[in-house]
């Protein structure tokens, strides 16, 4: 089976750099992946993505070495399963609130015993190999969202959920949820205090720890401080920021 690259870099002690892919279109994210992301992640919860449109977009990620990962709309076993089947080598939950949601998440991703998965790897067997059945279980990466009270709260029983590969930090739903401001790089006292109960409390469990990042140097940063996965903004950001530099340079007297 095809390697899955975030294992790999983990497993060596680095840490990933993801892309995110927000636009619906397959040349797009194909741009985007061959850019040196280590993994891409199609966005079907916030981005203008539908499960239709993710082919091509997964299909333009497979040209690179960047592992494909998907970010469902919500904690769904549907939804989880055809991102998989599609070819995705990960998926990210919002919302993830309680150890029983863990489970869901954890058994929506693997093939019994170890879960309830159901069979039928359409795409995920050519991108991944003859093999992908026996081996998609150790392949295939679980990682929940911390972004709510709830979740915070629960963050220790979450995490002794058999499975649960990752933690993932969603900055700005954690800043409303704590009635901040809701926002990428945050850098609110309260809600970076949070933060680091996450990180810290993920690396006591042995559970690898991700964030999504607005800039390059607050990703920097998290890494320094011991984060396993940092995301660069998302694909529509960053090409409404070039565009912006070179429209204003273009005008400047």
């Amino acid at each position: 089976m095809r390697a899955n690259n975030v294992r790999k870099i983990w497993r060596k002690g680095g840490a990933v750099v993801n892309g995110w892919c927000s636009i619906p279109d397959g040349f797009a994210a194909e741009v985007m992946a061959n850019q040196g992301f280590d993994s891409v992640t199609v966005d079907l919860q916030h981005g203008i993505v539908h499960y239709d449109s993710s082919i091509a977009m997964l299909q333009g990620i497979s040209t690179t070495a960047a592992t494909p990962m998907a970010r469902v709309p919500w904690l769904e076993e549907g939804i989880i399963m055809k991102m998989l089947d599609a070819g995705c080598y990960g998926i990210i939950c919002p919302m993830i609130n309680n150890r029983e949601d863990a489970e869901r998440l954890v058994r929506s991703c693997r093939y019994p015993p170890l879960g309830y998965r159901s069979f039928g790897p359409a795409r995920a067997s050519i991108y991944g190999g003859a093999d992908y059945a026996s081996k998609s279980n150790a392949t295939v990466l679980a990682i929940g969202m911390i972004e709510t009270q709830d979740g915070l709260k629960n963050l220790e029983d979450i995490l002794k959920v058999r499975g649960l590969d990752a933690i993932y930090v969603g900055p700005s739903d954690l800043g409303l949820a704590l009635g901040r401001v809701p926002t990428l790089d945050q850098t609110d006292p309260v809600v970076v205090k949070q933060i680091t109960y996450i990180r810290e409390t993920c690396k006591k469990r042995g559970v690898k720890v991700g964030i999504h990042c607005g800039s390059w140097e607050y990703a920097k940063k998290m890494v320094k401080e011991g984060f396993d996965l940092v995301t660069l903004s998302v694909d529509y950001r960053i090409l409404a920021v070039a565009a912006a530099s070179m429209v204003k340079n273009m005008r400047a007297k």
